[in-house]
């Protein structure tokens, strides 16, 4: 399908010149952008909190919303301290400009996402990640005790995989080590909680941060930086803090209001994961996990199979323009049941021929 333009917001379904599409793609982990108990309690909090809030965080004068949000969503997560801003690329130079300054060494995942990447540096993309992760143990044991910062995203969205760091622990035991772990689709998707992968990271011998996009699985115009209260402190006393307008109080209002909703969206989501992968189990086309709410699927022509029933679905090519497609299916917690079983049985169908 060619680019379309539209003049509404993305659902459970959309229109394209007049037809309507199931719409399995995008980011709304948790569909809570569109949940209608979600937007009436957000319009009250619009006028509690005004359209926008663009005073410095370190302004005289201070809404006690951003220091309710960060210490609830902190302690949720199991991390000392965090830090709001106004979007999670943001979060994420704040992140590796903290750490950076201070590294000998710096390794890069193949999939880090450009946000948590420092300025001139590379991701080592001629590696996948269990070649990357195999040459950094390897390395580490060849270096004499250093200060080396690892960064990485939590998961690989685009080749449908979560990633493990138990292995940055062996480093550890040998060299002072920071973790940087971009958590933009890990929040509300991965786990059983919505809080992203933190605790489970997190180490004594680590100094580990993770940062990301709240407006993925959470639907918040806002981003997150997680980590030891100290690391935090040195993060809020820099330009890149106080110097810029913060997330929407009333956004992150509605979410301490609503936290229920939103465990209630995260146990659909597993659900809506664990149906589609068991039905999909035989299919050697399509893979992914029901921990994970993408899955890919190999053969392109499938895109316009998948238009043709009514269902739209994530392709286009990445990274760059001239890359190949990558096409995916990306499971919300907007989607039904029947919508469900419905792309279930065309894949089927698909797989057949």
């Amino acid at each position: 399908m060619k680019n379309q333009y539209l003049d509404s917001g993305i659902d459970r379904t959309i229109k394209v010149e007049g037809k309507e599409y199931l719409y399995f793609s995008g980011t709304s982990y948790l569909g809570i952008a569109q949940d209608k108990t979600f937007l009436n309690a957000l319009s009250d909090n619009l006028f509690v909190f005004g359209a926008n809030h663009g005073q410095s965080r370190i302004n005289n004068i201070r809404l006690n919303v951003f220091d309710d949000f960060e210490n609830h969503f902190a302690q949720k997560a199991g991390s000392e301290s965090a830090a709001v801003f106004s979007s999670g690329y943001l979060a994420g130079i704040a992140a590796w400009r903290s750490l950076y300054k201070d590294a000998d060494e710096t390794w890069i995942a193949p999939d880090a996402h450009a946000a948590i990447v420092p300025d001139h540096l590379y991701p080592s993309i001629q590696l996948n990640f269990i070649q990357w992760k195999n040459h950094c143990i390897e390395l580490s044991e060849s270096l004499s005790p250093r200060k080396i910062l690892l960064i990485a995203n939590a998961v690989d969205p685009f080749a449908c995989e979560i990633h493990d760091y138990d292995w940055v622990k062996e480093i550890a035991q040998k060299h002072d080590v920071s973790l940087l772990i971009d958590d933009s689709h890990a929040f509300g998707a991965i786990g059983k909680s919505i809080y992203g992968t933190y605790q489970k990271w997190a180490d004594p011998n680590i100094n580990l941060l993770v940062s990301g996009s709240l407006g993925k699985g959470l639907g918040l115009p806002a981003g997150i930086i997680l980590g030891q209260e100290s690391q935090i402190y040195k993060i809020k006393a820099t330009p890149l803090f106080g110097g810029a307008s913060p997330g929407s109080p009333a956004h992150l209002k509605t979410f301490l209001d609503m936290e229920n909703l939103y465990k209630k969206k995260k146990s659909w989501l597993e659900d809506a994961c664990g149906i589609f992968a068991q039905e999909t189990t035989n299919i050697t086309q399509i893979k992914g996990s029901r921990n994970f709410p993408v899955f890919a699927y190999r053969d392109a022509s499938w895109v316009n199979e998948f238009e043709k029933a009514g269902i739209i679905t994530s392709s286009f090519p990445y990274p760059t323009p001239e890359s190949p497609s990558v096409n995916r299916i990306v499971i919300s917690a907007f989607h039904e049941l029947e919508d469900l079983m419905y792309l279930n049985q065309l894949i089927q169908d698909l797989a057949r021929r």
